[in-house]
């Protein structure tokens, strides 16, 4: 066994994690950072350290684990949860409160957007309960600690900030009405047991976990998902994990763009939803990465920041433009970012990074085909963009085509070793 084999062994025991998903790069940096910090000299040393300590072992897992999320991320997500959890009290004749789960609830910006969205809906707070559970205890902590700063906050619309936060300094407090309606708790989706002595929930959000396993791994957990979802439930994933739902019995709601589904052999009829006070982001992929300037080297440079998005672009600047797609998309104005790409494409040469954003759009629209058709293109101009290879892996995997995948994964795995050893020079 290699050195850096165990260690992928180890995180894929404790808690499910496919190397190939995220390039045994990002592992490696992990351990190199665990050993500088105990001041260990060597893989071996440190692997014998790990096995003897369950605390060291912890730290291994928040080393690799890098929180990505924000308030109120995936807006459809939440207007359909309104309706639906409406409907739901209706159903059961408000008989007892609905439960909500939050899984993984990182560092709390999902369960807290749960709760500020059916408070601003109209239900009172003893008509639901949500649980948070996380692998970190240290996002845990955060959560519980509801204080954030500025990178949780995006979007150029901060309404619902006013009304549940209270400023201290540059950050925010969330205020007690809305924490009170959330417990959060260290849970391993990866234990059988998990939550099994409690009440099934009627909703369960679980977004952007299941592509970071193997298939065997996939189906585990969404056997574990399965059991905490009632029977009548709604489960909330990813836009890139549809496919695969679909493939393990489950069956879309109906309502575009909401990431819903049910165990229903019927789905539910798609109804226009009435918009949330605040305007809320379009999903992003894992990494934000700003877009290189049209005619340099794809991706020679990404530090570049987006330009606002109501900034006027002129026609001839490229990269003003690359941005504004950018700035558009993430607050999920994706019909105007399509449109922005197709003007991008008559104006000026291609890039992958505008392919790219034209499959991820059509991903999150559930067009498959013409999303792996933009994939490909954005991976003909750049064969390594990192992005493109990750969306185009969970696509084929989900059409079954794990052949396709793996190879996919194979080669993003090699380009974040390459990354790394120019970070190195």
């Amino acid at each position: 066994m290699s050195g850096e084999q165990r260690f992928f062994d180890f995180l894929k025991e404790r808690i499910g994690l496919d190397v190939a998903s995220v390039g045994p790069a990002i592992i490696e940096r992990a351990v190199r950072q665990r050993c500088n910090a105990l001041y260990i000299h060597g893989n071996d040393e440190y692997w014998h350290r790990l096995q003897g300590s369950q605390e060291e072992q912890q730290a291994l897992i928040e080393a690799v684990i890098v929180p990505e999320t924000w308030f109120f991320r995936y807006p459809e997500s939440f207007a359909t949860l309104v309706k639906l959890a409406s409907a739901r009290l209706a159903q059961i004749k408000g008989m007892r409160a609905l439960r909500l789960l939050s899984l993984p609830c990182s560092t709390g910006e999902e369960p807290y957007s749960i709760a500020m969205a059916l408070l601003d809906g109209g239900l009172a707070p003893h008509q639901f309960k949500i649980d948070g559970l996380d692998v970190s205890p240290l996002s845990v902590e955060r959560a519980r600690n509801a204080v954030y700063g500025k990178n949780s906050f995006r979007g150029q619309d901060t309404d619902f900030r006013e009304r549940h936060f209270v400023a201290e300094g540059d950050r925010y407090r969330l205020n007690e009405r809305v924490r009170e309606q959330v417990r959060l708790q260290v849970g391993n989706v990866m234990e059988p047991g998990l939550l099994a002595s409690e009440p099934a929930f009627d909703f369960v959000f679980c977004r952007n976990l299941l592509i970071y396993f193997d298939q065997p791994t996939q189906r585990q957990v969404f056997e574990v998902l399965k059991r905490l979802t009632h029977e009548e439930g709604v489960l909330f994933i990813g836009p890139a994990e549809g496919s695969l739902l679909g493939r393990l019995g489950m069956r879309s709601i109906g309502i575009p763009q909401s990431f819903a589904f049910s165990r229903h052999s019927e789905p539910a009829p798609a109804q226009p939803l009435a918009p949330l006070p605040q305007p809320l982001p379009l999903p992003m992929p894992p990494r934000s990465v700003a877009p290189p300037a049209p005619r340099q080297r794809p991706f020679a440079s990404r530090v570049a920041a987006p330009a606002p998005t109501n900034s006027v672009v002129p026609a001839s600047d490229g990269a003003g433009l690359l941005a504004s797609i950018t700035a558009l998309a993430n607050e999920g104005k994706s019909g105007e970012a399509r449109a922005a790409c197709e003007r991008y494409l008559q104006q000026h040469e291609p890039v992958a990074q505008v392919f790219y954003w034209l499959g991820l759009l059509s991903d999150v629209a559930g067009n498959a085909i013409e999303a792996q058709g933009f994939y490909r293109k954005a991976l003909y101009l750049e064969p390594q963009h990192p992005e493109a290879l990750a969306h185009l892996a969970a696509l084929l995997a989900s059409q079954g085509d794990f052949a396709g995948a793996q190879r996919l994964q194979e080669r993003a795995a090699r380009s974040s070793r390459t990354a790394d050893s120019e970070l190195k020079r």
